[in-house]
């Protein structure tokens, strides 16, 4: 929960939006991922974001979670679409998916969506609390 009087009351909405974001990228590339499981030479795909938003926190180290959030640069967190292990397969035709891993990833993401859904109301519903 953030404190609203000592940061922007949108930095955390903005990072959470762009997380939400980058979720929901991430499910569009596991739906690709599971529709091509038959497709010979197909390579996964999988989406980066965790990690520039850590290394972003992660700049300003000693400092509180608001004012780590205030410095975010929202404009530079982009996911980055990548192809997952390309060097491995797991049959003879070049493929990498498997189906099963694949949903597992699915439900996994969808759960994080959600979270993330849940996160931004509460933000707003906090500052409809200061606004009263």
């Amino acid at each position: 929960m953030s404190t609203l009087g000592t940061t922007n009351v949108f930095d955390y909405v903005n990072v959470l939006d762009k997380a939400a974001d980058a979720a929901w990228i991430r499910n569009e590339v596991i739906s690709n991922n599971i529709s091509n499981a038959d497709t010979p030479g197909y390579k996964r795909q999988d989406v980066n974001f965790e990690t520039q938003l850590a290394k972003a926190l992660r700049s300003s180290r000693y400092r509180s979670m608001d004012a780590k959030v205030a410095d975010v640069k929202t404009s530079r967190l982009n996911p980055i679409t990548y192809t997952d292990y390309s060097g491995f397969s797991y049959r003879i035709d070049g493929n990498n998916v498997d189906p099963d891993t694949e949903g597992v990833y699915l439900a996994k993401n969808q759960l994080v969506y959600q979270g993330l859904e849940l996160s931004i109301d509460q933000e707003f519903k906090n500052l409809k609390l200061v606004l009263k």
